[in-house]
C-alpha cells in the first residue's frame, strides 16, 4: 500500500484534488488498493476551500507517508510554524514530497527548495525567485523533479505530476490507462511550456504586434532586427528598444521562442524529419534547433517527438 498525505489549508483550490482522483483511478486500473490517500490539515476537522466546499481532514500527527502532497491556494503567505515543521519532517520521512502551483511557497518557506530546481504557476514565478533567491526557479515548466521534491505549474499541471508519479510507481501502461479514464493525454512532459509564446509577448502597440505577427508567419526568413523594424515602420534602434520595453524580451529571443513553438508542433505530429523541421521554422540545421530547445524547454527535440508519439498512441487506443 502506497500511502499519500494530502495537505490542505483554508482557501485551498479544489482542483488540487484532481491528483487524488488520478491515484483513485490507479487503484481501479490495478484492481487493488495500491494508493491510500489521507487528507491532512494543521487543526484537523472541516477545512473550507476557496470555492466554499468544506473537506474533512485529519490533524497533523506522527503518521508517516510514502508521498506527501501540499495543496495550493489563493494566498501565498499561509505558512505557519506547524506547517513548516510538518514540511521538514515530511522531507525526512517520506519518499517524496510535492507541491503544485502556489504550494511551492510552502516548501520554500520551510527551506526544502534551497539549492533545488523548482517551478510554480508562471504568474507567481518572479515572486518566488525574488523572495527565495537560492532556488533555481524555472517558470516555463509543467513540472520539475529534483531528488525527492516535486513541484508543478498551476491548475491542471497537478494531473501531469500525478500521472508521472503513477508511471514511476507502476509503469507507463498503468499511467496511460489512468489518463484515458481521466480523458486527458497520457501526460505532458515536465519540460513542456506552460503557455503560448504569442500570449506571453502581449505587446502594447500595434506596430510591435504587427512585427510579431509577421515573424510568426515568416519563420523561414532570417528575421533580422532590420527586417522586423521595417515591418514596424521604425528604425532598428527604435524597434529594439520598443520591442524589449513592451514584451520584456529581445527580438532575437522572441523569434527563437516562436521557432521552438512552431517546431514543437511539427515534432508532435511526427511526420517530418528533424532536418526538414529545422529548415521549415528557420533554424537552418538540426544542431541549432537542438540548442534552442535545450535553452527554451530544457529537452532536446527527440524527447518532444517521443512524447507526441505516446500521445497519438493513447488517443488511438481510446478511440478503438
Amino acid at each position: 500500500m502506497h500511502t499519500i498525505g494530502f495537505v490542505v489549508f483554508p482557501n485551498f483550490y479544489l482542483l488540487g484534488f484532481a491528483a487524488v482522483t488520478a491515484f483513485e483511478l490507479a487503484n481501479v486500473v490495478l484492481g487493488e488498493p495500491a494508493y491510500e490517500v489521507t487528507v491532512l490539515s494543521e487543526e484537523g476537522g472541516l477545512v473550507m476551500s476557496s470555492a466554499g466546499v468544506r473537506v474533512e481532514t485529519q490533524r497533523f500527527g506522527d503518521a508517516e507517508f510514502d508521498t506527501v502532497m501540499f495543496g495550493s491556494g489563493v494566498e501565498i503567505d499561509i505558512v505557519s510554524g506547524a506547517l513548516t515543521a510538518f514540511v521538514r519532517r515530511a522531507l525526512r520521512t517520506s519518499r517524496r514530497i510535492a507541491a503544485p502551483c502556489t504550494g511551492a511557497f510552502i516548501l520554500a518557506e520551510a527551506g526544502v527548495l534551497d539549492g533545488r530546481r523548482a517551478t510554480t504557476h508562471w504568474r507567481f514565478a518572479n515572486d518566488l525567485q525574488r523572495r527565495f533567491p537560492t532556488i533555481a526557479v524555472e517558470e516555463d515548466q509543467i513540472f520539475i523533479v529534483d531528488g525527492p521534491v516535486w513541484t508543478s505549474a498551476g491548475m491542471t499541471a497537478t494531473i501531469d505530476m500525478a500521472l508521472a508519479m503513477i508511471e514511476r510507481d507502476h509503469g507507463q501502461e498503468v499511467s496511460r490507462a489512468v489518463a484515458r479514464k481521466l480523458v486527458v493525454y497520457h501526460r505532458r512532459t515536465g519540460g513542456q511550456s506552460q503557455f503560448s509564446t504569442l500570449l506571453d509577448l502581449e505587446p502594447k502597440s500595434d506596430r510591435i504586434q504587427k512585427a510579431i505577427d509577421y515573424a510568426n508567419a515568416n519563420l523561414r526568413n532570417a528575421l533580422t532586427v532590420e527586417e522586423l523594424a521595417d515591418v514596424a515602420g521604425l528604425s532598428p534602434r527604435q524597434f529594439s528598444r520598443a520591442f524589449s520595453a513592451e514584451t520584456g524580451q529581445s527580438p532575437a529571443k522572441a523569434v527563437e521562442h516562436l521557432r521552438v513553438e512552431a517546431a514543437r508542433l511539427l515534432l508532435e505530429k511526427g511526420r517530418l524529419s528533424l532536418d526538414v523541421i529545422a529548415n521549415e521554422v528557420g533554424f537552418s540545421d538540426r544542431e541549432r534547433m537542438r540548442r534552442a530547445f535545450l535553452r527554451t524547454v530544457g529537452q532536446p527535440p527527440q524527447a518532444v517527438r517521443r512524447f507526441g508519439r505516446e500521445n497519438r498512441g493513447s488517443i488511438e487506443h481510446t478511440q478503438q
